[in-house]
């Protein structure tokens, strides 16, 4: 079975693979075409069915898995698969399959979690990240969700990889810099992107939810730590200077 790291320009193509995108567009003599985007845990290729592409565009839409057999030409200087034949494979690959993941294990770095949690000196701070981590749904999405959709650690487990390189940076930052308010800036590292747990749908492909496309991140993050802060009891300051970290760590708010 054809992988996306392994097409060769020239190469013959069949396997399973995720349709992230899909559009009907007109080559410049006016004949439809489909240009789609492939894509599975290796990696992703764009793809054109050229033959019949109104009778392949009823079989699928973007999301679905879907066995192809075609070859790879080169379009536009780049290697793109030309799709021949299409059918839908929902029962030949699992979705998470096709996703990219971690290849470090998501438990193990979530231990590092865990360990850099308890690290926190200051009590309230500590027992806002013990109701975070202590809860099973949230620690079940925070160890598999991608951190982003097509930027950094876009793959399954690249939110709690990437939470562990940033707190890991901060506390060693700490070090250099005894003045700085160790604690805060741990837990705030811990829990930054934390609102991405609920920005993910995960298929075939990672899809954004209504709320993370509508409010973001940033939004969604202040609300679980927040609602954490309130049930551990974080004083009100303390809370304040949390929720500002987690609001302004891309930077200051226009205006």
């Amino acid at each position: 079975m054809t992988t996306v790291s392994g097409l060769e320009v020239g190469r013959p193509v069949e396997g399973v693979f995720a349709v992230r995108s899909k559009e009907r567009r007109l080559t410049r003599r006016g004949d439809p075409f489909l240009s789609l985007t492939l894509a599975d845990a290796t990696g992703a290729v764009p793809a054109v069915v050229f033959d019949e592409p109104d009778f392949f565009a009823t079989r699928f839409e973007a999301g679905d898995r879907v066995r192809v057999t075609g070859d790879v030409i080169t379009r536009g200087g780049r290697p793109v698969v030309r799709v021949r034949h299409l059918r839908p494979a929902r029962d030949e690959a699992a979705p998470e399959a096709l996703l990219p993941r971690s290849h470090r294990d998501p438990d193990e770095l979530f231990g590092f979690v865990l360990h850099l949690a308890d690290e926190v000196g200051d009590p309230g701070l500590r027992a806002t990240l013990g109701t975070l981590t202590g809860d099973d749904e949230l620690a079940a999405a925070w160890r598999t969700v991608p951190c982003t959709r097509s930027g950094h650690h876009a793959y399954l487990g690249g939110l709690v990889e990437h939470t562990v390189g940033v707190a890991a940076l901060c506390q060693t930052l700490c070090t250099w810099h005894p003045r700085l308010d160790a604690d805060l800036l741990l837990a705030a590292a811990l829990v930054h992107d934390i609102g991405y747990v609920r920005c993910w749908r995960l298929g075939a492909t990672v899809e954004p939810t209504d709320e993370g496309r509508m409010l973001g991140h940033l939004t969604i993050g202040q609300d679980i730590v927040g609602a954490a802060a309130g049930r551990a009891g974080l004083a009100a300051d303390r809370r304040r200077a949390l929720l500002h970290a987690v609001a302004l760590h891309h930077g200051p708010l226009p205006g």
